[in-house]
């Protein structure tokens, strides 16, 4: 169709076209906000759960968590875990409670350890400085109390106090003037007598228990060995001398042996008929050879001194007495 001047109608005709879809990115929104909030609530909780220095060990943990996984370091959150420096240990019941890695349970085991021998052995060294402060002590008692008494001062020529492995050994000499007992008898002399009840007497100053030794020279009985002889003698003049001390006032309880020795440790090796080999020895013990004593295990301990009999050998049969089963003894 056409108008009059003859040009054509064009009819323009709008077709609607379609939109696109505009709901997806709302909801990623919406996810995202919603994931930080269940981030913050989850934030939140942990923080009301747990304490003040759990807290700052995790956040000390985060400011520097590469450095403090991978050498360490000295944090609060610096616990042995799962994971080394990331606080207390999850798996655990105990509230900080962490899991120790075998080595370092092994390196603390050792530390301890070692500290714990070096404080026993500065406590052993304590004590052993004290008892021989505290024998010394005594020695420096002895000689004074025996300067002090006119009677024995003129014997003390024949009184010996030394300091030995052993402990402390207090020596009564006998001299061919002036014997300690009757002879071929154990029948104490009085100035013998004088002489070990002041030594007991002083002797509960200290808390160490005693040996009381008898010797005797080399003198043989007419009759030999077989009969009464120099194991016998010895043995019933150490506990003569026993007798005395717990008549000068020593508690009985602290003699733990009574040896008789015979001849077989001389002063004088050389002469052992000298008179100066008849002799008493009080031996008063440190601790390490009383609880040496005490095992009785057979070895140098449970015997004084090593002894040694005039072969350079090992002395057989000693005499003990009182605390032990009586054996032979000295002239």
């Amino acid at each position: 169709m056409s108008n009059e001047s003859g040009r054509p109608i064009f009819i323009k005709r709008v077709v609607a076209g379609r939109k696109g879809h505009h709901g997806g990115a709302w909801k990623l929104a919406y996810a995202d906000f919603m994931t930080a909030m269940m981030a913050f609530f989850l934030l939140m909780w942990l923080l009301s759960s747990t304490s003040p220095v759990q807290r700052r060990g995790i956040a000390e943990y985060f400011q520097m968590p590469l450095k403090a996984a991978m050498v360490g370091g000295k944090t609060v959150g610096m616990d042995d875990s799962i994971i080394t420096g990331g606080g207390r240990d999850i798996s655990s019941d105990e509230a900080g409670a962490a899991r120790k890695t075998d080595g370092s349970t092994q390196l603390a085991q050792r530390a301890s350890s070692q500290t714990d021998d070096q404080l026993l052995k500065a406590a052993q060294g304590e004590l052993e400085r004290r008892e021989q402060v505290r024998l010394h002590d005594l020695q420096v008692k002895l000689m004074a109390a025996i300067e002090a008494n006119p009677t024995l001062r003129q014997f003390k020529q024949q009184i010996r106090i030394e300091s030995t492995q052993q402990g402390l050994r207090i020596e009564i000499v006998d001299t061919q003037k002036r014997p300690m007992f009757a002879l071929s008898s154990d029948t104490v002399q009085p100035y013998m007598r004088d002489i070990l009840r002041e030594i007991g007497k002083t002797l509960n100053d200290v808390p160490n228990r005693i040996v009381v030794q008898g010797h005797t020279d080399a003198v043989k009985y007419a009759g030999g060995e077989k009969g009464y002889s120099n194991w016998e003698l010895s043995a019933d003049r150490a506990n003569a001398s026993r007798r005395e001390l717990v008549a000068g006032g020593m508690d009985e309880a602290k003699v733990m042996r009574v040896l008789g020795l015979a001849s077989t440790q001389n002063l004088n090796k050389q002469d052992p008929l000298d008179p100066e080999n008849r002799r008493i020895s009080v031996i008063v013990l440190n601790r390490k050879t009383e609880l040496s004593m005490l095992r009785d295990d057979g070895g140098p301990g449970a015997t004084l001194d090593n002894a040694t009999g005039e072969d350079g050998k090992p002395s057989a049969a000693l005499g003990i007495l009182g605390r032990g089963v009586a054996t032979p003894a000295a002239h």
